[in-house]
């Protein structure tokens, strides 16, 4: 077998930054030749920041959303409405929905969504921990902003389900989102009047 590159440590590096997601082969080479015209410090700051973020990031308690403290930004802001949840995906739609500036309620980050093919379950995701929100705070809204596939709108009922004895209302983000769509590519202005034209959630 020919090797591909002419070191064996270059050819290691390559590996694993093409295990990032969407990084092939040839984006890895790039990035890694890259790190080799940086100074040692610079490779040393870059190497020691994705170290201690993975030794340091904690998960909020209340919305599961990332944050350098038990209590993420959002969940600790006086000025939020705490009356309403908005359920999303993963903590890149919680940036998605926070860039719209049209929400000004909290999140739940249920960490992915129901999907048999691929193993996920509802015991995977943070439903329960959801429920309990909805049963010991004073939430008065729910708005599903989940995106809209057939895995997302499985969540979506069967969040329904599980709040259907709660004196809570229960919305779902308009359809100004292509059905198929995933919420973090959606732009910001259809995803911002997606949010503000909700409407009830049918449990359809």
């Amino acid at each position: 077998m020919i090797q591909q590159y002419p070191s064996q440590l270059l050819e290691k590096a390559v590996q694993e930054f093409s295990r990032l997601p969407g990084i092939g082969r040839k984006t890895a080479l790039r990035l890694v030749l890259y790190q080799l015209r940086q100074t040692p410090e610079e490779v040393q700051s870059f190497v020691e920041a994705i170290a201690k973020m993975k030794q340091e990031v904690h998960y909020c308690r209340r919305c599961h959303n990332i944050s350098d403290s038990d209590m993420c930004p959002i969940c600790a802001d006086h000025h939020r409405d705490t009356s309403t949840i908005c359920v999303v995906e993963n903590i890149q739609d919680v940036m998605a929905v926070e860039n719209t500036q049209q929400y000004t309620g909290l999140y739940h980050v249920l960490g992915g969504v129901i999907s048999p093919m691929d193993g996920i379950g509802p015991a995977d995701l943070e439903i329960d921990s959801l429920v309990e929100r909805v049963a010991n705070e004073d939430i008065k809204e729910v708005i599903l902003a989940l995106s809209s596939t057939m895995e997302g709108d499985t969540t979506n009922f069967y969040i329904f389900r599980k709040l259907a004895s709660y004196d809570v209302k229960l919305s779902v983000i308009a359809r100004g989102i292509a059905v198929g769509d995933e919420l973090e590519y959606a732009d910001e202005v259809t995803l911002g009047r997606s949010i503000l034209n909700r409407t009830p959630f049918e449990g359809k």
